[in-house]
């Protein structure tokens, strides 16, 4: 039988990863990428006695490939908490998808395995941004406050590390973080002797303090938005200078714009203290994600103003 593990190169993906093959251990194919190449099941060819285990990426991407992958033979196990039409009724088809805004794959995949490996679970809440459901899911783990701090920071780092136009723009291909990671059921151990983290935190912490200078576009009491210059190091820091505005500015809805190919690479954050709507508003641009953090993939140059309207409209 083949094994396939495929998944969001972001903290959420990696996390959700960890965990499972922490808690069973399998030498399976990865298929992983850009946090923004979510049509990863295109690239698995042949579904007959495949295995495979899909995390943090959108249904409704892949349905078709899905589709053709249950009818060749494969088995899918799915754990995403993105919106999504209703999943295929297969039986080689196991679901586990809840779009609830205060939850992501690493805590869908916590719930499953009832805690297993939860400060794997806490690091990837707290890439994705969800600050308070991290903090209430470490309630039982007992940590000090400088544990929990630095898991936070080993969450936010990953998460940094998945944005790129491409893998060469990245600090570490998300197959080879998953590797690195693999030995450690500790995160806080992945910390201390894994040089990984030092090289992620100090080049994060370069990025966003660029990013941190440049001066908004948009710039009201219920919104924000920055276009960043066309770098890598702008399309790095994207996401982690969303997640930034918004915690820092947690009732205004913010966005990241930055060059990226034909147009624009787009990062939505819906207010910190009303924290839906960022999908639908992705979804108007050809977008998609969840409720508090979504994103566009490629925005004309052209529509630039009529985002800004849209954002500076939706959570008036």
């Amino acid at each position: 039988m083949a094994f396939y593990d495929v998944f969001n190169g972001d903290a959420d993906g990696l996390c959700a990863l960890q965990q499972i093959r922490l808690h069973t251990p399998r030498d399976a194919t990865p298929v992983t990428g850009v946090k923004r190449d979510i049509a990863l099941l295109d690239r698995i060819a042949d579904g007959r006695d495949a295995d495979i285990t899909v995390l943090d990426i959108g249904l409704d991407r892949n349905r078709d490939s899905a589709l053709r992958l249950l009818q060749q033979g494969a088995r899918l196990t799915w754990f995403d908490h993105h919106v999504t039409a209703p999943p295929p009724q297969h039986p080689h088809f196991e679901a586990h998808l809840d779009a609830s805004p205060d939850i992501c794959t690493s805590l869908l995949v916590d719930r499953e395995l009832a805690g297993a490996h939860r400060a794997w679970a806490v690091v990837g809440a707290f890439g994705d941004n969800l600050i308070r459901p991290a903090q209430r899911t470490a309630a039982s783990l007992g940590l000090p406050d400088d544990a929990l701090a630095a898991l936070r920071t080993l969450g936010e780092c990953l998460n940094y590390n998945a944005y790129g136009e491409r893998v060469d723009e990245l600090m570490f291909h998300p197959a080879e973080l998953t590797q690195r990671m693999r030995p450690f059921d500790d995160p806080l151990r992945f910390i201390r002797e894994d040089a990984a983290m030092d090289r992620l935190q100090r080049a994060r912490d370069d990025d966003l303090s660029r990013a941190i200078d440049v001066r908004p576009t948009l710039d009201t009491p219920v919104a924000a938005a920055v276009i960043l210059p066309d770098a890598s190091w702008s399309r790095r820091v994207i996401g982690t200078f969303g997640n930034h505005l918004a915690t820092t500015s947690p009732r205004r809805a913010h966005a990241v714009l930055v060059r990226s190919g034909a147009g624009y690479t787009v990062s939505v954050r819906a207010p910190q203290s009303a924290p839906t709507g960022a999908d639908a508003l992705a979804r108007r641009f050809g977008g998609g994600g969840r409720a508090g953090a979504a994103g566009v993939e490629t925005l004309p140059e052209s529509e630039i103003p009529t985002l800004l309207a849209a954002l500076g409209a939706a959570w008036r």
